[in-house]
């Protein structure tokens, strides 16, 4: 478990994770999980700066999946939590993201189950009086390999 202090270090924790997705030759699919304002569009946001992109990164809260176009890949940044029925991915072409290719950080996994792909990694924010913690769990192969280069 990771203590994030305050919003430097969620950024700090970003940056991290982005170094960790540089060295990674694959695609990736991650649940962020924890309650509203817990900081996932913050750590998404901190992460694509630490990737290179310079434009306005936005909560996907109203379009739902907002692209990220970067150097080599796309990461796409999915924001279920308005989804009325799971369903409804497949209008928006979640199902045509090459997640052998492209990054996926997807805010309220759980409201999409059954059309997703599989997840590989699971960052959980949480309060934590004043503060908040992010905790990590690899769900596959690809997931564990990058925590060991980010090293939690």
């Amino acid at each position: 478990m990771i203590r994030l202090a305050d919003a430097d270090a969620t950024d700090t924790l970003g940056l991290r994770l982005a170094e960790a997705l540089r060295w990674l030759d694959r695609g990736l699919v991650v649940s962020l999980a924890g309650e509203l304002g817990a900081g996932k569009t913050a750590l998404t946001r901190a992460t694509l700066r630490g990737l290179g992109h310079t434009g306005r990164v936005v909560s996907p809260s109203y379009t739902l999946v907002e692209p990220y176009p970067l150097a080599s890949r796309t990461l796409f940044h999915l924001d279920l939590y308005r989804l009325g029925d799971p369903e409804e991915l497949e209008f928006l072409g979640v199902r045509e993201v090459d997640t052998t290719q492209d990054w996926v950080f997807i805010e309220w996994a759980e409201r999409g189950a059954g059309f997703l792909p599989p997840l590989d990694l699971d960052i959980t924010l949480q309060y934590d009086g004043e503060a908040r913690c992010a905790q990590f769990q690899a769900l596959s192969t690809v997931g564990t390999q990058l925590l060991s280069r980010l090293d939690t």
